[in-house]
């Protein structure tokens, strides 16, 4: 690890100018990402502005009766919010499917959106990387490549974005509110990360000097009706190899048993395939007004699935991604089946 110089912000203002003004700097929240770079010898900042201080960490409901999360909010003390839990339980379950209890302690809401691939060659500095060193190449094309994405992948790049917590706000309808050095603005999640196209070593579309400050959930009443599956290699310490974040809302949202309902709408979002989390806009589409059926719910899958591509070694995500799904929206709405 090269040596660095280290600051502790006294407020966001002062935090922006210090990473802005520097092209070498960089943010420090909870550091359990960027720390292992630092030793694998990914990232080598010329200074780290610590926020953890910043008065970013309240869970704060809103008047149109969604949720404000600040920035610094641990996972921990996310996932385990009342509020969360009961009005957004799929966002709950998606941070608990992550990490360890102990990185949750310290990992924050900003940085978990904030963290990078963990694709195998990405990590090793020894061998050719678009993400990392641009134009030198992508080993995994030819290589190990069954965490690598089926969606939206380019020539240039087909890893995959890690964040569970990512996925669950995607569907959600989530915004990213951003401060940088020409004020506030707000992003929409599905918007704030990159496909690779030809630049993947651009995950977001923040600029430098951009903070994120907060995220901002919408009021969602029928999001109560929604869960997580992650479907990984082993039962916990493990990145997904395919999750889907799934909430619907029902016409006959208190049908007796034995009737099967109708989905007014569905928020499905995929993990473990994509670059970014991969809002399932085609199978949204096709649950919008049909029965809640495993017909129509498989139907909704192979039309999210038209848009897949794979590699050798990552082929049976297709399966599994239509296999999850199914078993995601059974569960919404298995008491009526």
């Amino acid at each position: 690890m090269k040596p660095f110089d280290y600051r502790r912000a006294a407020a966001p203002e002062s935090a922006i100018a210090d990473v802005a003004g520097n092209p070498g700097a960089a943010y420090l929240a909870g550091g359990t990402n960027l720390v292992d770079h630092m030793k694998l010898g990914l990232a080598e900042p010329a200074l780290l502005v610590d926020i953890t201080s910043l008065p970013l960490d309240e869970v704060a409901e809103t008047e149109d009766g969604g949720v404000s999360i600040g920035a610094n909010v641990r996972n921990s003390d996310l996932a385990a919010h009342p509020v969360i839990r009961s009005r957004y339980p799929l966002l709950s379950q998606a941070l608990l499917s992550g990490a360890s209890g102990q990185l949750r302690n310290l990992a924050t809401t900003g940085g978990n959106l904030l963290q990078r691939t963990r694709c195998v060659y990405f990590q090793d500095v020894t061998t050719p990387c678009n993400k990392r060193v641009p134009g030198s190449g992508c080993s995994a094309l030819e290589g190990y490549a069954r965490y690598h994405a089926i969606f939206g992948a380019s020539d240039d790049c087909i890893a995959v974005h890690p964040s569970d917590m990512a996925v669950a706000l995607a569907a959600l309808d989530a915004t990213v509110v951003v401060q940088g050095p020409s004020g506030e603005r707000s992003i929409a999640l599905t918007d704030l990360h990159r496909l690779p196209d030809g630049r993947p070593d651009l995950d977001t579309i923040l600029d430098h000097g951009d903070l994120i400050t907060a995220v901002r959930l919408p009021g969602l009443p029928w999001a109560e009706r929604s869960t997580y599956r992650k479907v990984r290699d082993r039962a916990s310490y493990a990145f997904a190899l395919v999750s889907v974040a799934g909430a619907v809302e029902l016409e006959d949202d208190g049908g007796a048993p034995g009737k099967v309902p109708v989905i007014r709408q569905a928020r499905i979002a995929l993990g473990g395939v994509a670059h970014k989390p991969w809002r399932a806009t085609l199978a949204e589409e096709a649950l919008r007004g049909v029965a809640a059926t495993h017909e129509n719910f498989r139907a909704a899958a192979d039309a999210e699935l038209e848009r897949a591509a794979t590699v050798e070694d990552n082929a049976f995500k297709v399966p599994m991604v239509r296999n999850t799904m199914i078993s995601v929206l059974h569960e919404l709405t298995r008491e009526y089946s």
